[in-house]
């Protein structure tokens, strides 16, 4: 009796493990169809949602001031001190890359102008759900971070202005706003996380009195780098750029994926394709209607018309990073995040210009042309992280073009098994898409992903841990929320938007 409900107990625990992985796997590998109509629709729909406010110079701004701030205020001295002069081709190279990046956000933002959640949103459409809830959780972590690197760095200012008064002269403790080191890895900041609730009650407030302080905010710190330039320029010491990169190139090329953080602005553009102000909270907001995090977070205020629960959470997680990190740690783990998901975004323009004409057809291929594509992207990203690796620990370029060579190789023989031109795995890309269209696809996408990927293998170590155990959290979460409350198919029904009362038709 005992052995038989040993055996019938055994039995049904095997089963019980066998319908958990094949409910996960089913779940993580659905997408969510997307189409410009339907996105359309969406727009007009009537209730208390979002408001419809920002023009074209709001999103300039937004941009710009996105981009001005983590990257010139703040990480450019933690860099410097590292690369040197060397600093400026950090830069350089983040920009090139980021040019690429922006040219794939550009088409997407254009092909869904009203979607909710960004890159989270193309990933879901383009890939699986799993995969785009692991760019929404490394992209959060990264906003996250820049926004506390940006607090940390205000607090430290605003403390340097109030020591000019004589009577508060080093009379200010460090924990306040310098930040105080305590057990070797926290620093301690209070001023930090209050400029970020102050911060977060404005948002909260609306739409139209956050956009009027962003414009005000970026214009002032556009005038304070034009003065910084136009002075500096009659001060310029050139024996100050020897040596130009006092350790090495590696140094140059780890410093442009922390710098790389400051050119995120148009990806804040992206996410506010419909109105977004804030693409943080968006992302929340893109999540808490696909039912993957809880419905709080798509909630958004019937007079305010702003997600207040989505931005209040961002507010703490940013506020509690500020309160015991200090610049150099959070620069460390910065980028992984952005890196990663706008290497995703461009594989997103290329599979969703793909149309396998054979689909309906009965086929001897061992594998479909989708799954041929998917795997090219893949090895491409996986030849950028090699030449990353062996160039970061000084591997001669000859052994960069030969890891190049044996992965294209490899990746013929494994879906051809002949020698057929890999490229034709290109085949199914169909007309460009309504609105802008990415030049030279799938070349500028597979070129992003590259420097992507590549820039990714130059990151510090603590950023490659935050990158695994991040990554095994959001599985989890996922494994054990997510996929029972996911509804990929009715959310958009609720997505509203309104114009701003200034817009509306008398």
């Amino acid at each position: 009796m005992r052995s038989e409900l040993s055996s019938g107990m055994t039995s049904s625990s095997s089963y019980s493990a066998s319908s958990f992985f094949a409910r996960f796997w089913s779940s993580a590998l659905r997408s969510k169809p997307l189409s410009p109509a339907v996105e359309t629709s969406v727009r007009t729909s009537s209730g208390d949602g979002l408001v419809r406010r920002l023009g074209l110079f709001d999103l300039i701004l937004l941009g710009i001031g996105a981009s001005i701030g983590a990257g010139i205020f703040v990480v450019t001295g933690t860099v410097a001190r590292d690369a040197g002069p060397g600093v400026t081709i950090s830069f350089i190279i983040a920009g090139a890359s980021c040019v690429l990046n922006a040219l794939c956000y550009a088409e997407l933002a254009s092909r869904f102008p009203a979607v909710v959640g960004g890159a989270y949103m193309y990933t879901y459409s383009a890939f699986n759900e799993l995969t785009a809830f692991l760019v929404f959780a490394q992209l959060m972590l990264d906003y996250h971070i820049g926004a506390a690197s940006i607090a940390r760095s205000l607090a430290s200012y605003v403390v340097s202005v109030l020591e000019l008064i004589p009577f508060l002269k080093d009379n200010i403790p460090s924990w306040v706003g310098h930040g105080e080191e305590v057990l070797g890895a926290l620093s301690i900041n209070i001023l930090a996380p209050i400029l970020l609730v102050l911060l977060t009650v404005v948002l909260c407030w609306g739409v139209g009195e956050s956009s009027i302080l962003n414009s005000i905010m970026t214009v002032t710190k556009v005038l304070i780098v034009l003065f910084v330039i136009i002075v500096g320029a009659f001060e310029v010491d050139v024996s100050n750029w020897t040596p130009f990169a006092p350790y090495g190139l590696n140094s140059i090329l780890t410093g442009a994926t922390v710098v790389f953080f400051s050119y995120v602005g148009f990806d804040a553009v992206a996410n506010s394709a419909e109105e977004a102000k804030r693409p943080q909270s968006r992302l929340y907001l893109g999540l808490g209607r696909d039912g993957l995090l809880p419905a709080i977070f798509a909630r958004v205020h019937p007079t305010r018309h702003t997600p207040v629960q989505s931005q209040v959470w961002v507010g703490l997680i940013a506020s509690i990073l500020a309160g015991l990190l200090n610049v150099r740690v959070l620069s460390h783990i910065l980028s992984v995040g952005t890196l990663t998901g706008y290497s995703v975004v461009s594989a997103c323009v290329v599979t969703l210009r793909w149309k396998d004409k054979t689909s309906s057809q009965a086929s001897t291929r061992r594998i479909s042309r989708r799954r041929e594509g998917i795997i090219c992207l893949f090895t491409i990203a996986c030849c950028g992280f090699a030449a990353g690796v062996l160039f970061r620990y000084g591997a001669s370029f000859v052994f960069l073009i030969l890891a190049a060579v044996i992965a294209i190789f490899l990746l013929e023989l494994f879906i051809y098994g002949k020698g057929e031109d890999v490229v034709a795995c290109f085949s199914m890309v169909y007309s460009d898409p309504p609105g802008f269209s990415c030049p030279g696809v799938p070349i500028i996408p597979s070129i992003s992903i590259f420097f992507n990927i590549f820039l990714f293998a130059q990151l510090h170590y603590e950023a490659w841990v935050r990158f695994v155990v991040l990554s095994i959290v959001t599985v989890g979460v996922y494994a054990f929320y997510g996929q029972y409350h996911a509804d990929p198919l009715g959310s958009n029904a609720s997505i509203v938007y309104h114009r701003a009362p200034a817009e509306e038709a008398p």
